[in-house]
């Protein structure tokens, strides 16, 4: 039969198309999370190339990030949230540089600001700080 048409044409495309598009997710998926761990690996490795230094600083700030996240629930409908919260405070020291680090929270919750003392961090590695 000359001219036959079955209709699926845009179906049949569709099932062409759909397999490209995961493909092409896959790999900005997977390039993302490289690009991610080759830049967490560079800055470990500067951090560890930096000196330790001891400076005398200010506490000037405190601020908290909480990043919460949904997950999917079962065949119930019955799904949770969990969440985690990053503590960060800024440091102004002696030539009016301030500097950002992710805090423990035990230092958290001891840091006031205004608080003056000695800053140790290496690169951008808190690593304490002791209020005069």
């Amino acid at each position: 039969m000359m001219g036959y048409y079955t209709g699926f044409g845009a179906f049949d495309a569709m099932f062409a198309i759909v397999p490209v598009i995961v493909a092409i997710g896959f790999v900005v998926v997977l390039g993302v999370i490289v690009v991610s761990a080759v830049r967490g690996t560079a800055q470990w490795k500067k951090n560890n190339d930096s000196p330790v230094l001891t400076v005398e600083a200010e506490v000037v700030a405190k601020r908290l990030d909480v990043q919460t996240w949904r997950h999917a629930g079962d065949e119930h409908g019955m799904g949770h949230h969990s969440s985690r919260t990053y503590y960060y405070a800024t440091f102004q020291v002696e030539s009016g540089d301030r500097m950002e680090f992710q805090v423990p929270d035990m230092e958290y919750g001891l840091l006031v600001e205004g608080d003056r003392g000695k800053l140790t961090f290496q690169g951008t590695r808190y690593q304490g700080f002791r209020r005069q």
